[in-house]
């Protein structure tokens, strides 16, 4: 089975319309475009006004998808998020009326400001792409892709993100700020207008969920599975780690693997796609013995590039 090049051609364009606007952050939006096509979901930890709203908007634009985004508050309720069931008076029956969540993208912006019971409303949508409501199931998307943010340096009204939140967020990665040319060509595009809101969509939605299917047929050799598995079982033996990886985040590994593979125009998987993305992957699913649920990734993200020095690579 060889490389689709259509698929290659596909993904540059996506790839390219982001960037048109996303200015000077290549490595964020294949991040970005890795977690969708993973059909996952990404979490950016960054100072206000880098871009992190821009990001989420400029890939919702470029694959003509539905967009919301919602502000979360720690008045926040999960019925504004999910929606709910209010009663028809002409048919005498209750209808359910769906909330933002029931987007294709969905930016959770400030997703720490909003208590634990909201945040936990999101579980079943990002686990498992539906929400039950009054005994119904309902389906999200194709494609569902969330793109929540959190600043790391607010911490008054803020409640930290369970552990099995951050383990539904394939990748983890932060903005930065630009360089200094980015920047000044981002003053120059902002003259006559938001650049984001003349962006033309370059696939449909159903080119998505098709590319989708496709990176869940990039090869992966025994070897590099076990190498996955290495990474992973050695995050819950060290002694600096007091809460190792999930098998969640053994899976999302493998996949987000496949996914840039399939960005890099392989159709196979080689070790330095699970090496480049391992610290992405699974720095904010671990709780490291300096600190708990939500603390820094600083030191578990060391933790895994140790791991990542230790670990035969194989051939």
């Amino acid at each position: 089975m060889g490389i689709d090049s259509a698929a290659t051609t596909e993904l540059k364009k996506l790839h390219d319309n982001v960037a048109s606007v996303v200015l000077g952050k290549p490595e964020v939006i294949r991040l970005a475009l890795v977690a969708l096509l993973a059909d996952g979901h990404l979490l950016l930890e960054d100072v206000p006004g880098v871009g992190k709203t821009l990001l989420a908007k400029a890939v919702a634009r470029s694959i003509d998808c539905t967009f919301r985004r919602v502000q979360f508050t720690p008045d926040l309720l999960p019925a504004d998020l999910l929606g709910t069931s209010v009663f028809h008076q002409p048919s005498g029956e209750f209808r359910f009326l769906p909330g933002p969540l029931f987007a294709q993208v969905v930016l959770a912006d400030e997703v720490n400001r909003a208590t634990p019971r909201t945040q936990s409303a999101l579980l079943e949508a990002m686990g498992e792409c539906q929400v039950s409501m009054d005994g119904t199931t309902h389906r999200l998307g194709p494609p569902f892709f969330v793109v929540a943010t959190q600043n790391p340096y607010e911490f008054e009204g803020t409640y930290p993100l369970p552990e099995s939140q951050l383990d539904r967020f394939l990748l983890r990665t932060d903005m930065g700020y630009p360089a200094r040319q980015a920047e000044r060509d981002l003053l120059r595009q902002h003259r006559d207008g938001e650049p984001v809101d003349r962006l033309r969509p370059v696939l449909h939605a159903s080119d998505i969920t098709r590319l989708q299917e496709r990176v869940r047929e990039v090869k992966v050799t025994d070897a590099i599975a076990d190498y996955v598995l290495d990474i992973v079982e050695a995050t819950r033996v060290r002694g600096d780690i007091v809460l190792g990886a999930s098998t969640r985040a053994a899976i999302g590994l493998y996949r987000a693997a496949q996914a840039i593979a399939l960005l890099d125009g392989r159709d196979y998987v080689v070790p330095d796609d699970v090496k480049g993305l391992a610290v992405q992957a699974l720095a904010h699913r671990l709780i490291g013995k300096a600190g708990g649920i939500g603390a820094p990734t600083q030191a578990t993200a060391d933790a895994i590039r140790e791991i990542l020095r230790e670990i035969p690579v194989p051939s």
